[in-house]
């Protein structure tokens, strides 16, 4: 029986890895797979459809289920998760001592819609009462000028955002002073090379991400992964087949993990670090599915309509193929 062959652009983690070298198949498909960063391969799949499955940025793909412009049908295999207190760099010469001290700053950002970013503003609401009304926000490229918001925004008037002058980026302006700070998944170039009166706002990051999900149960989604919609039409079983795939890749990439006689990451402890995750978060920490991701689903959505990203919140059943809502049960 001819197979179906399908195009997928993809990061190349642990947790996909299988899907590349073949380990694990898609039913009823030959698949091609191409390993791309984030900032290309959402380029390429919303600006110009290229890719049968490909990975999505969850913010991006709402608002384009939101405006019935959807070219592809969310699964909810989160290939790229994050917590976002490491995201946010600033002048030490500014007098930003805490979250608070951020109202009335002029801050870069690669897109407003940044998913990452979605949720820095979110938690800054929720956790120090910083709206995303009270920062000016400049966008532009971390590192090349030229960057723009992938899809167009209608945002409130009260929320300042403006493009960054032409030929700059968001490293340089910061490094000159021209900028309080940068917001981005991204780690600015100014950071790590030691350019002077830089920092990040939670220097210890990780204690400040694991007190968060301790108060708020949010392990933040990034990305999910998308079937280009006409495949779908055509192939209603897809969805539920692709989904099957990733869990098993994620499964496998866990179980390996575990082995300690011979480590599969290259870390000392790599094993102790999956125990302590699972003694903070529990078993499924990385949970694929849309039941048990409800409440930080349920946020970004909250998030987004806060911050005028969508006009009203958006229910969460309406960003996934209705099928893989409703897996068999043995």
């Amino acid at each position: 029986m001819a197979q179906l062959s399908l195009s997928m652009a993809c990061g190349l983690y642990d947790r996909t890895f299988a899907l590349f070298d073949g380990r694990v198949r898609i039913e009823g498909c030959d698949l091609n797979p191409v390993p791309l960063l984030p900032e290309e391969m959402f380029h390429r799949a919303f600006r110009y459809g290229e890719f049968d499955v490909t990975e999505m940025s969850l913010c991006t793909h709402s608002v384009s289920v939101a405006r019935g412009v959807d070219k592809y049908v969310g699964i909810p295999a989160f290939t790229s998760r994050a917590f976002r207190h490491s995201g946010i760099y600033i002048r030490t010469d500014r007098g930003i001592k805490g979250p608070e001290d951020l109202k009335g700053k002029v801050i870069g950002i690669p897109e407003y819609q940044q998913t990452a970013l979605v949720y820095i503003r979110g938690f800054l609401k929720d956790d120090y009462g910083v709206s995303a009304a009270d920062i000016k926000w400049r966008s532009g490229g971390v590192e090349e000028p030229g960057r723009d918001e992938r899809i167009q925004l209608d945002l409130p008037k009260e929320i300042d955002l403006k493009l960054v002058p032409e030929g700059r980026t968001l490293s340089d302006m910061l490094a000159r002073g021209e900028i309080d700070g940068i917001m981005s998944a991204r780690c600015p170039s100014v950071f790590f090379n030691g350019t002077p009166n830089i920092g990040r706002l939670f220097p210890d990051y990780p204690a400040a991400e694991e007190a968060y999900y301790g108060r708020s149960g949010i392990f933040p989604i990034m990305h999910l992964i998308g079937v280009r919609k006409t495949l779908v039409e055509q192939n209603p079983w897809l969805p539920v087949s692709i989904f099957k795939a990733f869990m098993r890749a994620k499964e496998i990439a866990l179980e390996e993990m575990g082995i300690i006689g011979h480590l599969a990451v290259t870390l000392p402890w790599p094993v102790a670090q999956l125990e302590q995750a699972r003694r903070l978060m529990g078993h499924d920490f990385w949970s694929y599915g849309v039941d048990s991701n409800r409440k930080t689903l349920g946020a970004l959505l909250r998030y987004m309509e806060e911050q005028g990203l969508t006009p009203k919140r958006m229910p969460i059943e309406s960003l996934f193929a209705p099928s893989t809502l409703d897996l068999t049960k043995v």
